[in-house]
């Protein structure tokens, strides 16, 4: 894993980080819940997810917007208790600003967070992009019989849990 090269700012205090005009920033205020909720209500992970809910997920998380200008074209957020553990979950880029090497930058931005130093262990779940993850340093799971889950399928389109 490297730590994200920027231009003039540094990820490390928790500003803004650019490249190639590209923007990420923890800021929850700039983020566009259209684009937020658009994605993820229609990925294969939260498929119909409410509005609500994206909400809610947000302000329970450190929160990574990436932005083409002011424009939004990607998003992770990370579920933590700032000590011990983090989950990264919701990690997306836009179609069109796929194959840029943002997915990559992004993932390094979230490591380096400060809020996310120090900590024992990181998780994530996907079906499609273990070479993205793997590039930052996730693997497989060394001992994968204790782990454990409740998967509640189609909790979303139920209208559960808002």
């Amino acid at each position: 894993m490297t730590t994200p090269t920027t231009s003039g700012t540094n990820v490390a205090d928790g500003t803004d980080v650019e490249r190639d005009g590209y923007r990420i920033s923890t800021d929850p205020g700039q983020l566009d819940l259209d684009v937020t909720h658009g994605f993820l209500t229609s990925s294969y992970w939260a498929t119909g997810i409410s509005r609500e809910l994206v909400e809610r997920s947000i302000e329970s998380s450190i929160v990574f917007g990436v932005y083409a200008g002011t424009a939004q074209v990607g998003f992770a957020r990370v579920v933590t208790d700032r000590a011990t553990f983090a989950y990264l979950c919701d990690v997306f880029v836009l179609p069109e600003h796929q194959g840029r090497g943002l997915g990559t930058w992004l993932c390094e931005t979230v490591l380096a967070h400060p809020e996310t130093q120090g900590l024992r262990r990181w998780v994530l779940a996907t079906l499609d992009a273990h070479g993205l993850y793997a590039r930052v340093g996730f693997q497989p799971l060394a001992s994968p019989e204790r782990f454990m889950e409740i998967i509640r399928e189609g909790i979303y389109q139920r209208g559960a849990g808002e």
